[in-house]
C-alpha cells in the first residue's frame, strides 16, 4: 500500500496501513498470544521453578510433577495461574504491540536503503525497546507468581488476591513490586531479542528457500504453518539464551536467599548449574510456548485482515 505522501514509509509496506487501530489490534493479539499460552502451561512452570530452586528434591520433569501432585494435589500444579494470566497478558500487550511501533519507527528513522540493509538490527532494536516496557508491566506479577510457586506448601497464600496482599505487606522482605526487574530484564530482553530476530529470520528463510513464490499467493494455512515452525525453532534458541537469568529470577524468591544480591546468588549457585538445571524442561516449554504464541498472534492478525508477520 502506497503512502499518502508518495514517500517511502514503513507504516505502509504491509497489506494495511499501520495506524493507531493497527497497533491497538497488535496489542490485543499480544494479550491473547502470551496470556493464554503462559497460563496454559502453569504446571510445567511450577515444575521448572521448583527444579531450579530445590534441585536436590525436585529432579526431572515427570518426577517433579508426580511429587508436587502427591504433596499438594492437582491444585498444587496450577499454583500461580492468576498472576501468570494477568502478568503475561500485560507483557504480551506491550511486547507485540510496541514491537510493531518501534520497528516502524526505527525503519522510518533509518530510511528505505538502511532499513533494507540493516533489517536484523532493526528487529533487535525494536524487540529490545518493547521488552523494556513489557517487563515493567510484568514484574510485580512475576514476583508474585514465583513466590507462590516456590514457597513450601502452607507458608504463603496461593490465591491471587491474598498473594498480592501478602507481597505488598512484606515488601521490605520481598522487594515487591520491582525487586526482580533487573534480573527480569536480563532474562527477558535477550530472550525477546532472540525470539523476534530468529523468528523473523527463519520466516524470511522459509519464504526465500522453501516457499519461493510471493508470500501472499500461499494459503492462510500454509502461512500459519510457517509461523508456527519458525516460532518453535526460535523458542528453542530463546530458552538456551535466557535460562541462566531465568534460574536467578526463581532463586530470588527462595526464603534463604532473602537479602542476598543477584551476584552473590549466582556465585553460590555456580554458572553450570544456572545454565543447565531445568534447561530440558525449559526448552520443551519455551519452544512449544513460542510456537503457539506466534501462531495465535498471526492467526489473530490474519482474522483482522492484517496479514501474517515477516517474509522476504
Amino acid at each position: 500500500m502506497a503512502s499518502p505522501s508518495g514517500k517511502w514509509d514503513a507504516r505502509y509496506l504491509g497489506p494495511v496501513p499501520h495506524d493507531t487501530s493497527y497497533y491497538a489490534k497488535c496489542m490485543l493479539g499480544g494479550v491473547l498470544a502470551c496470556g493464554v499460552t503462559h497460563a496454559g502451561i502453569t504446571p510445567l512452570d511450577v515444575a521448572k521453578c521448583n527444579m531450579q530452586v530445590n534441585p536436590a528434591k525436585y529432579n526431572g520433569l515427570m518426577p517433579t510433577l508426580k511429587l508436587l501432585s502427591a504433596e499438594e494435589g492437582s491444585r498444587g500444579l496450577w499454583k500461580g495461574f492468576g498472576p501468570t494470566l494477568v502478568g503475561y497478558s500485560l507483557q504480551g500487550m506491550f511486547k507485540y504491540g510496541l514491537y510493531e511501533v518501534f520497528k516502524d519507527t526505527y525503519m522510518n528513522l533509518a530510511g528505505e536503503e538502511a532499513s533494507n540493509k540493516y533489517k536484523p538490527l532493526i528487529w533487535l532494536a525494536g524487540s529490545a525497546s518493547a521488552e523494556v516496557f513489557a517487563d515493567i508491566a510484568l514484574c510485580p506479577l512475576e514476583m508474585t507468581k514465583v513466590k507462590i510457586q516456590t514457597s513450601p506448601n502452607g507458608t504463603f497464600p496461593t490465591a491471587f488476591g491474598a498473594a498480592l496482599a501478602q507481597m505488598r505487606a512484606t515488601k521490605a522482605e520481598t522487594r515487591y513490586p520491582f525487586g526482580s526487574l533487573v534480573p527480569l530484564w536480563s532474562r527477558q530482553i535477550p530472550y525477546t531479542m532472540a525470539k523476534f530476530f530468529f523468528f523473523e529470520k527463519i520466516v524470511q528463510l522459509f519464504y526465500t528457500h522453501v516457499f519461493t513464490e510471493p508470500k501472499e499467493t500461499y494459503s492462510k494455512g500454509t502461512q500459519l504453518g510457517v509461523t508456527f515452525a519458525s516460532g518453535y525453532l526460535a523458542g528453542v534458541v530463546c530458552a538456551i539464551v535466557s535460562h541462566p537469568a531465568d534460574s536467578l529470577v526463581s532463586l530470588l524468591g527462595k526464603a534463604e536467599n532473602k537479602g542476598k544480591s543477584v551476584g552473590q546468588i549466582a556465585s553460590e549457585t555456580g554458572v553450570v548449574t544456572l545454565a543447565t538445571k531445568g534447561l530440558g524442561t525449559r526448552v520443551i516449554m519455551i519452544g512449544t510456548l513460542t510456537g503457539f504464541q506466534w501462531w495465535i498472534y498471526d492467526t489473530f492478525k490474519s482474522a483482522m485482515g492484517m496479514g501474517t508477520t515477516g517474509g522476504k
